[in-house]
């Protein structure tokens, strides 16, 4: 007779449904009533002060392009920060390295969970017909044609289950697209060598979050030293009750003067914060940007959000 399984072995198995219980793939098949049919305002806003330039130190890409520039935020200012970010001199700095480096000014790449693997975020914009309506947005258009092929290409550090850790694990690496002993960031970075990444993490880090900050650090200096510009997103929820892991992605990008996707206060004005019945999936409605109804979903929201900042990025990067 065999023997039954040691906790030891069970304890990959465990914690790995709990990550998936945390981000599932799969959307709500309704979505929350909506309450009103206002559209929400969705614009870039300017920052209260303009960040000093950089100072050059010597060391890594990262430390010379990273030096605190901003005193130590209150805990509750991040719910205040731009929905779409003014692009700093500094990420512009960052950018024009990465062009040095051979990275491509077309090409963007996704870091996240499951709601960054998901076929509904950003990839209909690559999809043949059209299966999205711009409404108003006309003018995004342009970006839209600016990154085709970013929007559907799936990442290699963008999985169910991910969390902060889970994209220098050289065991979460695809085997039949990754080199031996690669982690997914550095596949991702390899195979695409984008010129900037948008990075979607926290949900699944409420198990973690001891290890967010330094894990979200080597991320982001990672990027830096690749010349890729990071672009750090909140979440939608607040699993962990205290908002702590907004308000440190908040923190980390003031301290490194990238810019913020403040995907939270975007969806603040919609029913239930955007957020499905369990508090952690996003509502669910097509891309009709031009649909007041449909507006009052998350995932059309989030769709356009990352649209205006990504051309918000493209902006800066042609003026500059």
């Amino acid at each position: 007779m065999s023997k039954p399984p040691s906790l030891h072995n069970l304890i990959p198995v465990l914690v790995t449904l709990l990550f998936l219980t945390a981000c599932s793939t799969i959307p709500a098949a309704e979505s929350a009533s909506p309450s009103s049919t206002s559209t929400p305002i969705i614009a870039a806003e300017s920052t209260p002060t303009e960040s000093p330039a950089p100072t050059e130190t010597p060391g890594t890409a990262a430390e010379a392009m990273s030096q605190p520039t901003t005193p130590t935020p209150g805990p509750d200012d991040w719910q205040s920060a731009p929905i779409i970010p003014v692009i700093s001199d500094n990420a512009l700095a960052i950018y024009q390295r990465g062009l040095e480096l051979g990275n491509d000014p077309h090409v963007f790449s996704k870091l996240g969970d499951c709601e960054t693997f998901t076929t509904w975020f950003l990839t209909p914009f690559d999809q043949e017909p059209p299966t999205y309506d711009l409404g108003s947005y006309t003018g995004l258009a342009d970006v839209i044609r600016y990154f085709a092929g970013s929007f559907e290409r799936p990442s290699m550090a963008a999985r169910p289950g991910f969390n902060a850790s889970s994209v220098f694990a050289p065991l979460w690496a695809d085997p039949e697209r990754c080199e031996s002993g690669e982690t997914p960031i550095e596949c991702e970075f390899r195979r695409n060598q984008p010129a900037v990444v948008l990075i979607m993490f926290g949900t699944n880090d409420l198990w973690h979050q001891e290890e967010f900050e330094a894990q979200m650090r080597r991320m982001i200096e990672f990027a830096i030293d690749h010349g890729v510009v990071p672009i750090l997103s909140t979440k939608a929820d607040n699993l962990e009750g205290d908002a702590s892991i907004n308000r440190t992605i908040y923190a980390l990008a003031l301290e490194y003067d990238i810019p913020l996707w403040n995907f939270w206060r975007a969806v603040q004005p919609l029913p239930g914060g955007g957020l499905d019945t369990d508090g952690a999936h996003l509502t669910f409605a097509p891309n009709r940007f031009g649909d007041p109804e449909a507006m009052q979903a998350a995932w059309p929201v989030r769709n356009l959000t990352a649209l205006q900042v990504l051309d918000a990025f493209l902006q800066a990067t042609l003026e500059g």
